[in-house]
């Protein structure tokens, strides 16, 4: 029983517990963990108590926590937990908790790489019908391997952060030359992303029994995407300027060891994948029971279901593996947007509005086939925790800047 006084239904309870990096005022960033809404300083605590990670807790990022490796990672939510249960702990703690508007949050964690797939059967199909109408919904490949592409690591920033509208080339008119300037088809892409911990020797390969053993922990992801830069570019290559230009995450990274009871089976694959993607069907081959939501100017625009994904996060990391691609603590990969079968689970605005053809209607009375300068979007999501609880996940909320 806690003595922490902290309703039940409150938002990141102790079921939840996610790790971040502050920066308390007129002090150095540190780790801290949620709870309400407050932080506690887990540097401090640990400082005091001699606990064997207190410098750990005391850098500027999650990474040394990450490589300690999963079962050490344990027995330290363990012990997070075990400071909110055991009173003993209870003055130390309370000096220590601080509120979060007395703090600024930092990017949790030193990206090394980052890479996004396109795990949603829906949204593949959907982008397929928008940029390929002459053309299969699906490439021959998608229900055969996790597709992805290789971002930018360096543009990766936190929730918070200003998203400046990028410019590039866009499609040629009738005279046959690129048009150049802002993108005029600014959108976003609800997704997860998933945290890496423990790396891996070049040449060798992660299987899907395995997978769990690298999961660290989950970010809400928005992928932002410039369409119109997008569709002059992606042929033959790929996504490029379009996607390079920033992605948010969610300050708070979220346990994996806290979604356990969100792990639910996949919704089938049909074709049977290849023996790397297959592995025990009811251990390793898992999806997420996780609720997201996609606000524009306070006004819900989608709700995404997590559950409905074709491809599982165990089978995404094998396949980005499986060619001797090593590993590094701080890796994050992304779900692609998710996406469900009808219009109010879409995660984009270029299917939500079919390109900007079926405008949607906001709160205050205006319409968006894409989003504007001076709009803000935030992503925010939950799953279910033990109980009856809910884990929350990791607000993600980013503003367009007027030009200027």
């Amino acid at each position: 029983m806690t003595w922490l006084e902290l309703a039940a239904d409150a938002p990141y309870g102790l079921g939840t517990l996610p790790y971040g990096v502050f920066s308390p005022v007129d002090a150095a960033p540190r780790v801290g963990v949620r709870v309400g809404e407050r932080v506690l300083d887990l540097a401090a605590v640990a400082q005091a108590v001699g606990h064997a990670e207190a410098a750990v807790f005391a850098r500027a990022s999650l990474n040394g926590l990450m490589q300690l490796g999963p079962r050490r990672c344990r027995e330290v939510r363990a012990w997070v937990r075990e400071l909110f249960d055991d009173a003993t702990f209870r003055k130390l703690v309370e000096a220590h908790l601080v509120y979060l508007d007395s703090v600024a949050l930092q990017l949790p964690f030193e990206v090394a790489d980052y890479v996004d797939f396109y795990a949603s059967e829906s949204h593949a199909s959907n982008v397929g019908r928008i940029f390929r109408p002459d053309s299969p919904d699906l490439p021959p490949s998608w229900k055969h391997l996790p597709i992805g592409y290789h971002g930018r690591a360096g543009t990766v920033v936190v929730s918070g952060t200003d998203v400046v509208r990028p410019t590039g080339q866009r499609r040629p008119g009738p005279d046959g030359v690129p048009a150049f300037g802002p993108s005029t088809k600014l959108d976003i892409e609800c997704e997860v992303g998933f945290v890496v911990g423990g790396s891996t020797e070049l040449g060798s390969s992660v299987s899907v029994g395995d997978a769990r053993s690298h999961l660290f922990g989950v970010v809400l992801l928005n992928d932002w995407s410039a369409r119109d830069i997008q569709a002059w570019e992606y042929v033959p290559l790929g996504p490029f300027l379009g996607k390079s230009f920033a992605t948010s995450i969610s300050a708070w990274v979220v346990p994996f060891e806290a979604l356990a009871e969100a792990e639910l089976p996949l919704p089938g694959q049909d074709p049977v994948v290849l023996p790397y993607l297959r592995g025990d069907a009811e251990r390793d081959v898992f999806g997420l029971d996780l609720h997201l939501e996609v606000r524009l100017n306070g006004t819900l625009v989608s709700s995404p279901e997590f559950r409905d994904m074709y491809w599982s996060p165990a089978q995404m990391l094998a396949h980005l593996t499986v060619n001797g691609a090593s590993l590094r603590t701080g890796d994050l990969f992304a779900s692609g947007t998710v996406s469900g079968v009808d219009p109010a689970t879409y995660g984009s605005l270029l299917e939500r509005t079919w390109n900007g053809t079926a405008p949607v209607t906001l709160d205050d009375g205006t319409t968006r086939g894409f989003l504007e300068d001076g709009d803000v979007v935030t992503l925010s999501g939950w799953a279910p925790g033990p109980g009856g609880t809910r884990i929350t996940l990791g607000e993600v909320h980013g503003r367009v800047p007027p030009a200027g």
